[in-house]
């Protein structure tokens, strides 16, 4: 066994030790803070507010020792056949352990067991080679992911 493995012992949920996964979404409030400590855009507390109720399925990571929230993922979708993995983020003293792997795994499983065949499955990445291990892969140039904030509309 390496140090990795053995720094890891994943148990069940994947997590290393001294994590636990819950198949919740986090508080609104911890869901804002995991965006910025990811060092991702801001939503708003409104949008979250709104949007949270209605995740298809989400998984949050708990640093056991402080309860704190430190990492999140959710599912999106019309509950058969679109699906869109959504606000991955694990906050950055945090990343690089596996907690996100653990995260996308427990997605990837509940779609395995939920979604129907031949469902639409997507994601907008913001990092390269972490999503392909599930097989996702760029759609260009047969499609192309294209976006409008409200504002703009």
């Amino acid at each position: 066994m390496s140090d990795d493995e053995a720094e890891r012992d994943r148990g069940g949920s994947g997590l290393p030790t001294g994590y636990e996964l819950r198949e919740t979404t986090p508080s609104v409030d911890d869901f804002l803070r995991l965006r910025r400590e990811a060092d991702m855009s801001d939503r708003s507390r409104e949008a979250i507010e709104r949007g949270l109720p209605n995740t298809t399925y989400g998984v949050h990571a708990v640093e056991t020792g402080s309860g704190a929230a430190v990492g999140m993922a959710r599912i999106v979708g019309d509950g058969g056949s679109v699906f869109h993995v959504s606000d991955m983020a694990v906050a950055e003293p945090h990343q690089g352990r596996g907690i996100g792997t653990a995260m996308m795994d427990a997605l990837v499983a509940w779609l395995r067991g939920n979604a129907p065949d031949g469902t639409y499955v997507d994601l907008l990445a913001d990092v390269d080679g972490f999503y392909e291990r599930w097989g996702f892969e760029p759609t260009a140039p047969a499609s192309r992911a294209m976006e409008v904030r409200t504002e703009e509309l």
